[in-house]
């Protein structure tokens, strides 16, 4: 493993690893003893320890003799369940939801000034952008206030509603794009560290994840245009039926649109490891999404499960700070409590956009470092599970030369 600033992942090359097989590992318990008649003696039995205790590769230090063999809570299944070692913000073994959601949150509470450091920053250069060209170019909404009062818009009144709201998102989504790579390149720098307990600071974090901005970049296009193709494979065909027969268009657009989403979403499971393994592995894009592939290959269920609870929580907190961000900016508005009735000003002011921004720097700086630190911690569960990755990172933790005192690994595919 290299342990400099930026390490790439322990056991990781920067080529994929051949063949599809597992790497197993014996446990202690597991190993072949000497036959009566081979020469190799019996292993020494440490100092003190009498003949009911367990083998030398126990874990030391115990203060009371362990109850007798066979019996409930023997020292066989104690020995068994020792805990695994924690030099960081989560214990070197495979990890549980919670474990794995309360990593991302302790990596935020334990290196908090590089984590809001790094949100903080990231988020105020996008808000920064995005309200200023909003400001200046798209602060009238006419053209979307004229098509909502008109029940019968002509194709011009649409087109011009159309691209109007599409100038006006897509420099803010451009930015938000390029930022949200920057900080998720940045902040698995910083969860690689906590897990090794190791500090980092802003500068070294920007210094290690700098060389590979632009292959994040081009992976976080790849993913978007994969899973938005999965969602228009399964909605075109419904639309060009739709011009010669509007019935069977409406069934096949639907029905062919709820196949494109599921599509999409499991395209998205598929792949959400690859941008942690492209900055902890230092891997090109496309290496990375054969090596999330396979990452996530066998355990696509608890994958899902863990990172739709993720975006459940990052939604709520969204909610939660956009009410009094949403009320704040109406009342300081020069349209006041009426633009709340309205569903929002058509004209917006600056002082509007400020607020707004304001608050999405706040929901940013939140969410930011814990979607980063779920998919950063998944990806290190599987490799826990499949790779046996956490000997390495204890080796380098220097944590009792790696052994973590877990022989008991689930199934690679768990």
């Amino acid at each position: 493993m290299n342990e400099s600033p930026g390490w790439a992942s322990p056991g990781s090359s920067p080529s994929e690893p051949s063949g599809d097989q597992d790497r197993e590992r014996t446990p202690p318990g597991d190993a072949v003893p000497p036959h009566p008649g081979s020469a190799v003696p019996p292993p020494a039995q440490p100092t003190g320890w009498s003949a009911q205790q367990p083998p030398s590769a126990g874990p030391t230090g115990w203060g009371a003799p362990p109850p007798p063999p066979g019996g409930p809570g023997g020292w066989q299944q104690n020995w068994q369940q020792a805990p695994a070692a924690k030099p960081g913000v989560i214990p070197l073994r495979p990890l549980g939801m919670t474990e794995i959601l309360d990593g991302a949150v302790s990596t935020m509470r334990a290196h908090w000034r590089p984590v809001l450091g790094i949100s903080i920053g990231v988020a105020v250069l996008i808000q920064l952008v995005s309200t200023v060209v909003t400001g200046l170019w798209f602060r009238n909404l006419t053209s979307l206030e004229a098509l909502e009062n008109n029940p019968e818009p002509t194709l011009s009144e649409v087109m011009d509603a159309f691209n109007g709201t599409l100038a006006s998102q897509s420099i803010p989504m451009l930015t938000t794009m390029v930022g949200t790579v920057i900080a998720t390149a940045m902040l698995t720098i910083v969860v690689s560290r906590a897990v090794l307990g190791r500090p980092v600071s802003i500068g070294e974090a920007w210094q290690d994840s700098r060389p590979l901005l632009l292959r994040l970049l081009g992976l976080s296009l790849l993913v978007m245009l994969i899973v938005i193709g999965a969602m228009a494979v399964g909605f075109v065909p419904g639309i060009l039926v739709a011009a010669s027969s509007p019935a069977a268009g409406l069934l096949l657009f639907f029905f062919g649109g709820l196949g494109g989403v599921v599509l999409a979403i499991w395209l998205w499971v598929r792949y959400c490891l690859a941008a942690p393994a492209l900055m902890l592995e230092r891997q090109g894009p496309v290496t990375a999404l054969r090596r999330s592939a396979k990452l996530v290959r066998g355990s696509w269920w608890r994958i899902f499960g863990i990172q739709m609870l993720a975006l459940l929580l990052v939604m709520v907190l969204s909610f939660i700070v956009s009410i009094p961000t949403v009320l704040i900016a109406a009342l300081m508005d020069g349209d006041g409590a009426a633009s709340l009735l309205t569903g929002g000003p058509t004209d917006r002011s600056w002082t509007y956009l400020i607020v707004m921004g304001v608050g999405s720097v706040v929901t940013s700086a939140l969410t930011l470092p814990f979607s980063a630190g779920v998919s950063a911690l998944l990806y290190m569960d599987r490799r826990i599970r499949r790779e046996a990755l956490d000997i390495d990172l204890a080796r380098a933790a220097g944590v009792a030369d790696g052994t973590t005192g877990t022989p008991d690994r689930p199934d690679p595919g768990q």
